[in-house]
């Protein structure tokens, strides 16, 4: 199954488009910085992640603007280029800073 949450800050927001259907769709960049446990040992992570909300949560993305921090839930898909992966969000949960 193809779910992604990440706990994460807005880096940067792309300008509005719109999908040929009409609704609008937003790009974004996110950074998450967590403690994790792997192999039994205490880890530092940190990563930046290109994003795309579509519809109504483009519109929830946009309000929490720049800086905003939320849990971002959805799937994972390549970009369009065949290079990386780009992170569909499909919800916005509302985040505390110190959840980063």
């Amino acid at each position: 199954m193809n779910q992604l949450s990440l706990s994460a800050q807005v880096l940067q927001l792309g300008q509005v488009r719109y999908t040929p259907a009409g609704l609008m769709a937003l790009d974004a960049s996110l950074k998450a910085e967590s403690d994790v446990i792997e192999a039994g040992k205490p880890r530092q992570v940190s990563l930046e992640i290109k994003a795309v909300a579509v519809g109504e949560v483009a519109h929830e993305l946009q309000a929490l603007g720049v800086g905003g921090h939320a849990v971002f839930r959805g799937f994972l898909t390549h970009q369009r280029n065949g290079r990386g992966f780009i992170a569909h969000v499909t919800v916005i949960e509302p985040a505390a800073v110190s959840a980063l």
